[in-house]
């Protein structure tokens, strides 16, 4: 089973911007769909932004378009969320997870965490003035 370990997160000011990084262990990230979740004080947990093993496709939760990318390398099992634009509400604690798809849904991703097997301990991400 991969072992995930997040890196990236700190306190930005609204606007600013953070890179955060997911590196994998134990396993190659091939044939893994990749997903970043966040968690926030006293709301459930949410998908924000999911990838294909290929890289070929992804999705994001409406209020991230255009403002998050979700990008991997499968060379260096490392998948990242670029997070631009961070407003307060972006607030929590972000976390990556994987999934292994049947072959016949690999060229899709899904922001649901109930496929994701393996996952992080979490990086907080603090936006705020």
């Amino acid at each position: 089973q991969l072992q995930l370990v997040e890196s990236g997160g700190g306190l930005v000011q609204p606007g600013g911007s953070l890179r955060l990084s997911c590196a994998a262990s134990g396993g190659t990230l091939n044939n893994y769909v990749m997903g970043w979740f966040r968690q926030a004080p006293g709301k459930e947990r949410e998908g924000v932004a999911c990838i294909t093993d290929s890289g070929s496709s992804t999705k994001y939760v409406d209020s991230v378009k255009g403002r998050f990318t979700i990008s991997r390398d499968n060379a260096k099992s490392t998948v990242y969320l670029q997070m631009n634009s961070l407003k307060p509400e972006d607030t929590a604690v972000y976390s990556c997870a994987v999934y292994r798809p049947p072959s016949i849904f690999r060229n899709v991703c899904t922001l649901g965490g109930g496929l994701y097997d393996s996952w992080g301990q979490g990086t907080q991400v603090s936006v705020s003035s």
